[in-house]
C-alpha cells in the first residue's frame, strides 16, 4: 500500500511538472468574463476597484452617476457620428466590462489569477436595428501594472536623489499582454486589436501639426517619451496623440498596427466618446477645461479654469486603491510565482 501511495504521488508530481512545462512552453490559459456596464451595474468582488466605472458605481449617487456618464458617452458619440443623424440620437453605445483571468499551473495545482480588465464598446444603430462591434481596450487596467507603478517603481526610488527606472521595468507585463492578445481566446472574442486611450502626460509638451483626421481630429506631437510610453511599447504598442473635434485637449491613443486604417469610423468614435467622458470626469482640469489647447500645449492638473461634470468621482480613493491592488498583485502573483514567471518570460516569443 505504501508503495502505491508513493507511486501515485510520484505520478502526480510528474504530471504537475509536465503541466508547468507545458504552461511555460505554450503560454498561459486565459478566461474571459463579460459584465454589462449600465445604470444597474454593481461592482463584483472580483472587479478591480481602481477602475473608473467601479468608482462611479458606489455610494448613494451610484445609479445617477452611471446614468449621467452613459448619457455623456451617447451624446458625444452622436455629436461625432453626425452623418445621417439629424436629431443626434441615432446611436446607442453599449459597454461590456471584460475581466481576464489567467491560469497558472505549478506544483501546488492550478490557480486562476486576475490579470486585465477593459471596457469593450458595441454600437446599436436605432435606424437599422443593427449592433456594430466596437473596440476593446477602453479603461485598460491590470494588476501587474499596478504593482509595477505603485510598488516596484516607488520602492526602487525610495531615498534616491535622482529618479530612475528599474532594469527590465515592464518586461513581464508586456509579455503577458502580448501573450493574451495573441491567444486563441482573444481572437475568438475580438476581431480587432485593442486601442488603449489615456490622458496626455502632465509633464510633457505637445505641438499641434497640420494633419487633421476626419474622426480623430488634429494630431499633436510629444516633445519626449514618457514612462508610460516606454512601458506600453513593451506591450507592442505605439502611441499617437489626437484632439477630436470640439475636444479641449489631445488624448493618447496606444495601438498596434495602423491606427488610421485598421478601424472603422464608428469604432474610433466609440473609443473617443467613452474615454473622453471618463477623462472629463476624473481629469476635468485637462479635459473639461473652459479653454481649448493651443498649438503648443502643456497639460496641467493645477489648471483652475475648468467645469465639473454631474458625476461624483473620488480621485483620492482611486490612488489609495491602486496601491492596494499593487500589493495584492505582489502577494498573490509576483512573489508566489516568481521563478515560474521568470522562466516563462525568458523563453517567451510571440
Amino acid at each position: 500500500m505504501k508503495v502505491n501511495i508513493q507511486e501515485d504521488r510520484g505520478i502526480n508530481e510528474k504530471q504537475n511538472i509536465e503541466n508547468t512545462q507545458n504552461t511555460i512552453k505554450n503560454g498561459f490559459a486565459f478566461t474571459l468574463k463579460s459584465t454589462c456596464l449600465d445604470e444597474n451595474y454593481h461592482p463584483s468582488s472580483e472587479t478591480r476597484l481602481t477602475t473608473n466605472f467601479a468608482n462611479l458605481a458606489r455610494g448613494g449617487n451610484r445609479q445617477q452617476n452611471l446614468r449621467n456618464a452613459l448619457n455623456m458617452i451617447n451624446n458625444r458619440f452622436n455629436a461625432l457620428a453626425h452623418l445621417d443623424n439629424p436629431k443626434a440620437d441615432r446611436y446607442l453605445v453599449e459597454l461590456e466590462i471584460i475581466t481576464v483571468t489567467m491560469r497558472i499551473d505549478d506544483q501546488n495545482g492550478s490557480s486562476n489569477l486576475p490579470l486585465i480588465e477593459v471596457l469593450k464598446t458595441n454600437i446599436f444603430d436605432r435606424k437599422t436595428s443593427q449592433r456594430i462591434e466596437g473596440i476593446a481596450g477602453n479603461n485598460f487596467s491590470s494588476y501587474v501594472r499596478d504593482y509595477d507603478f505603485s510598488i516596484l517603481l516607488i520602492e526602487h526610488n525610495r531615498n534616491k536623489p535622482n529618479f530612475c527606472i528599474p532594469e527590465n521595468f515592464g518586461d513581464l507585463h508586456g509579455k503577458l499582454y502580448k501573450c493574451f492578445v495573441g491567444s486563441a481566446t482573444y481572437k475568438e472574442h475580438f476581431k480587432k486589436s485593442p486601442i488603449i486611450c489615456l490622458s496626455v502626460s502632465s509633464n510633457k509638451t505637445y505641438t499641434r501639426t497640420e494633419y487633421q483626421h476626419p474622426v480623430l481630429g488634429f494630431e499633436y506631437l510629444q516633445d519626449q517619451y514618457s514612462i508610460t510610453d516606454g512601458y506600453f511599447s513593451k506591450m507592442g504598442l505605439k502611441v499617437r496623440f489626437f484632439m477630436p473635434l470640439n475636444s479641449v485637449a489631445p488624448m493618447a491613443f496606444y495601438h498596434s498596427g495602423d491606427l488610421l486604417a485598421d478601424y472603422t469610423d464608428l469604432g474610433l468614435i466609440s473609443s473617443i466618446s467613452t474615454m473622453e467622458t471618463f477623462q472629463k470626469i476624473y481629469r476635468p482640469e485637462i479635459y473639461n477645461a473652459n479653454s481649448v489647447a493651443g498649438e503648443i500645449y502643456q497639460p496641467s492638473l493645477k489648471h483652475e479654469d475648468y467645469s465639473l461634470t454631474r458625476v461624483d468621482y473620488d480621485r483620492e480613493e482611486r490612488s489609495q486603491l491602486a496601491v492596494e491592488q499593487g500589493k495584492y498583485a505582489e502577494e498573490h502573483f509576483i512573489k508566489p510565482y516568481k521563478s515560474l514567471l521568470e522562466q516563462w518570460s525568458a523563453n517567451f516569443t510571440l
